[in-house]
């Protein structure tokens, strides 16, 4: 019921908001006839702008649940009225100053949205999705109105005006459901508006990751653009200028949020698909704004555009084997660059439009195509099942598949990996500056967005996505390459590069130099191809360098940019065979300097996410099968074995380099495991156990024959001393539940003997390396405070110690101690405790007498929180 409410919730939000748009929009075409509009074009603009950002966050949210219909409804319509809301407000502003421009401007978002909301209406009516549907369907009518408004005066507003009236009564059916449904509390609800039912099985399967959801509204975006450019080669507008600047810069910017969902939905090939889609479409916003200040037409560098045709086509190669359809589709975009590069004007000339229409076309089957395999539980076939079968007889090519597919280097991850793309924005950045261009005319030639998109914007994804994968270095060198990149661009092609600057813009090369030595001497102990990469990158900078101080040899640039552009595309081209195939096509190469110890080998420690049922039963499995794991618990993270396996607890002992007066403790799940032995603890002994656990306190208990009912065997001698043993019950769910699932565990803190506690699954890792078999990942500790450690050997007496303060308050167990002293005065007293060795347990510390005192430890030694356990309780 908790997940329901939510995600209700945020449908509910998506629906109305879609509602509050269409009403605006009903007033407006309403009052259209009127001299003066009810509401102002730029009032209008400005909330269909807030309105967009609501949707798209409603979509995104529900996306993350599950692949339902509403998600691609959602951010259609948010982008729908992103662009619109901007055409709006250059209205208002006076920028669109007759009727002719304003037409110019809305008819190739109209016409896009037109074709791609009843694509989304269609298959919402053959699933059965009526209310989605009728919204859909309402919203391309009332587009397609108002197309044929702006070319044939016989069509009022009034129509347009209608069609949004009609979103708003599903809108009001849908929110009198809903009101119905809680006062109800969920026992009545119109028909389509109960949003909290159970999802089925082909829902769940796609929200699980075989399926990205965010490809429709990806290929969406992709008709966009084509549309802006294919209605001016069709007459359907009779010139390309700034007004249609807002479609394109909506497409690409939402483009780039989509290639984000795409890793998050761990699908790298159409993320990389969507982040190149990107570069055009802002490149083309940037063509159509340049006219604004300049009044001749952009000059296209080819390398570039061959280059890009080039990376298209590997890509749609790739992409092939996973899919066919979508491999065919991408040739579509390698023709299209061809264009571009044919054409020295570009998006401008005949050509390149000619293509946009085929795109157009291509796109919205596509969108067709992916939406209903999304939603329907029959399939449209696009390949994959043959290509597979194909594949599997193949002894030379395998694909990866399984659930360690997209395993990050360190712990876990949400984000697929995205070296694709970032190899591949390093490719086109180095070949963009290839064109040196006209000094007195920087921006003559498309190089901005070519060397900022693509080498910037896109780099820092790649490095934040690399970052959040455990990829310290790798995430670094990406990040600092973006920046030199955006810096470099708008310096040297914006027209901001000049005499007066060249001293200052050689001392920041030179920062940027010393950084990226740096990153060339690290990339010694991780592998050779690296290495060479980031070598080549500083011959980039020596040209920059060189360039400012105005002694650049003839040729040296081009020389540099090709080096590092040819290492950039080897590594684009390993990056992909590592993300489809088992083995490596194209190695990556050893460490040139190998490090021994920590990160040495090349075994990687398995990481999984706590968060998921099947990663505690593999690591259940492998500490069953002798391993040690670390893990995380209601303090910080500890490593631990299973006590039935002496070779584990051995193992653990050497990993840890445990001090011999630092015993390892002893966890248990539940009371129950050492109810056998009840009758060898006393009852006081029991009852304060009872009542103090589930909780962050360790209790130093005397050793007995206790320990043997536990099956220790040989692992006893390493947990404890000969007289007692600390024992706890964490008081964390993914920790007993994998108890459960083992039996009675050997607990040490996570990290050597000495050193800070760990208090994150990066840590645990970085601290004991490979000898660590497998990490249950979950983030932060919740504290960063170990355990509170309780002598409890003379609780009998009334005595109890406090061996280490942690998390836990000494008053807070004091209170504990005094309640099950109150209940044991109200009965019998208790015996004395038969616990063998109870009697030789030596006094180690000044105890303290119901209550009062302490114990003479804390003073001897300051008491900080350190290795989880009972593992400094016989030093103190």
């Amino acid at each position: 019921m908790a997940d329901r409410k939510p995600e209700s919730l945020h449908s509910s939000i998506g629906l109305l908001g879609i509602s509050a748009g269409a009403l605006l929009l009903a007033v407006h075409f309403y009052s259209l006839p009127r001299a003066a509009p009810l509401i102002p074009s730029t009032a209008l603009g400005v909330l269909l702008l807030v309105l967009s950002s609501l949707l798209a966050y409603a979509g995104i949210w529900r996306s993350l649940r599950n692949a339902s219909l509403l998600l691609s409804l959602c951010l259609t319509i948010s982008v729908f009225w992103c662009g619109y809301g901007v055409v709006f407000i250059l209205e208002g502003q006076g920028i669109l100053k007759d009727t002719g421009s304003f037409r110019n401007a809305m008819v190739p978002g109209l016409v896009t949205f037109t074709l791609a909301l009843l694509i989304i209406a269609a298959v919402g009516f053959l699933c059965r999705e009526v209310i989605l549907a009728m919204i859909a369907s309402a919203v391309s009518l009332a587009s397609a109105h108002e197309v044929a408004m702006h070319y044939s005066p016989a069509f009022g507003s009034s129509a347009v005006a209608c069609n949004y009236m009609v979103v708003c009564l599903v809108g009001g059916y849908f929110a009198l459901g809903r009101i119905l449904y809680f006062l109800t509390k969920e026992k009545a609800a119109l028909p389509g508006t109960d949003l909290a039912k159970k999802k089925s099985h082909e829902q769940i399967q796609a929200s699980s990751g075989s399926v990205n959801p965010f490809a429709v509204t990806g290929l969406i975006l992709n008709m966009l653009p084509a549309s802006v450019f294919g209605c001016r080669l069709l007459g359907v507008t009779s010139k390309l200028f700034i007004g249609q600047v807002p479609w394109l810069w909506a497409a690409g910017i939402y483009q780039i949020g989509i290639c984000i969902l795409s890793y998050r939905a761990m699908d790298v090939l159409m993320a990389t698909f969507f982040g190149f889609t990107s570069i055009l479409k802002l490149a083309g916003g940037y063509c159509l704004l340049y006219p604004t200040w300049q009044p001749e037409e952009p000059s296209f560098p080819t390398p570039f555009l061959v280059v890009f045709a080039i990376l298209f086509a590997v890509l749609a190669l790739f992409l092939t084997l996973k899919s066919p359809v979508d491999g065919l589709y991408l040739l579509v975009y390698v023709a299209y660059c061809i264009a571009l590069a044919c054409c020295p004007k570009g998006f401008f000339e005949g050509g390149p439009q000619g293509v946009d229409v085929a795109i157009f076309v291509a796109s919205a089957l596509m969108t067709l195509i992916h939406l209903y395999n999304v939603k329907a539980s029959a399939k449209i076939p696009t390949g994959k099942v043959a290509v597979k079968a194909l594949l599997a007889r193949s002894s030379f090519l395998k694909l990866r598949e399984g659930p360690d597919l997209h395993a990050p280097y360190l712990g876990y991850s949400k984000y697929a990996d995205a070296e694709v793309l970032g190899y591949a924005c390093s490719v086109l950045a180095s070949f963009a500056i290839t064109m040196t261009g006209d000094p007195q005319a920087p921006l003559a030639t498309v190089v901005i967005p070519w060397v900022v998109v693509a080498g910037g914007i896109l780099k820092l994804l790649g490095g934040s996505v690399a970052f959040a994968r455990g990829k310290t270095l790798e995430s670094s060198a990406f990040i600092l390459y973006a920046v030199m990149w955006i810096i470099w661009g708008l310096t040297r092609y914006a027209g901001l590069y000049g005499t007066t600057r060249s001293f200052h813009t050689a001392v920041g090369i030179i920062a940027f130099m010393l950084f990226n030595g740096f990153i060339v001497f690290c990339t010694l102990f991780l592998n050779i191809t690296w290495f060479f990469y980031s070598l080549t990158f500083f011959l980039i900078t020596i040209s920059f360098l060189l360039d400012a101080i105005h002694a650049l040899p003839a040729g040296y640039d081009i020389a540099a940019t090709l080096i590092f552009g040819l290492v950039s595309f080897y590594c684009f081209l390993s990056a992909l065979c590592n993300s489809i195939f088992e083995g490596s096509c194209f190695p990556m190469g050893r460490p040139i300097v190998q490090l021994s110890g920590v990160g040495g080998g090349m075994i990687k420690c398995l990481h999984l996410p706590a968060r998921k049922a099947s990663s505690v039963k593999r690591i259940a499995d492998i500490l069953k099968n002798g391993g040690t794991c670390g893990i995380p618990t209601d303090t910080v993270y500890v490593l631990v074995a299973a006590c039935n396996r002496p070779d584990a607890v051995e193992k653990a002992h050497r990993t840890k380099r445990q001090a011999q007066d630092r015993p390892m403790s002893l966890w248990i799940s539940s009371l129950k495991q050492l109810e056998p032995a009840k009758h060898l603890f006393s009852p006081l002994l029991w009852d304060f156990m009872e009542a103090a656990w589930p909780s962050p306190i360790s209790l130093v208990v005397p050793r007995g024959e206790w320990v043997d009912c536990l099956g220790m065997k040989d692992s006893a001698k390493y947990v404890g001393t000969l007289q007692s043993v600390a024992i706890r019950i964490p008081d964390c769910s993914v920790t007993t539940h994998l108890i459960d699932l083992v039996g009675p565990i050997v607990v040490t803190s996570a990290n050597p003997t000495g050193e800070a506690d760990t208090t994150h699954h990066n840590q645990v890792y970085a601290k004991l390396g490979d000898k660590v078999d497998a990490v249950l990942c979950d983030g932060p500790s919740p504290e960063n405070i170990a355990s509170t450690v309780v002598d409890c050997t003379k609780i009998d007496s009334g005595n109890i110690g406090f061996f280490r303060v942690g998390i836990i308050p000494k008053s807070q167990v004091l209170q504990i101690l005094e309640q099950v002293q109150k209940k044991h005065a109200l009965g019998p007293k208790s015996g004395p405790c038969t616990t063998k060795g109870h009697a030789e347990h030596g006094n180690r510390g000044h105890a303290v007498h119901n209550g009062v005192g302490s114990a003479a430890s804390e003073e001897a030694a300051p008491i900080q929180p350190r290795d989880d356990g009972y593992e400094n309780h016989t030093r103190l």
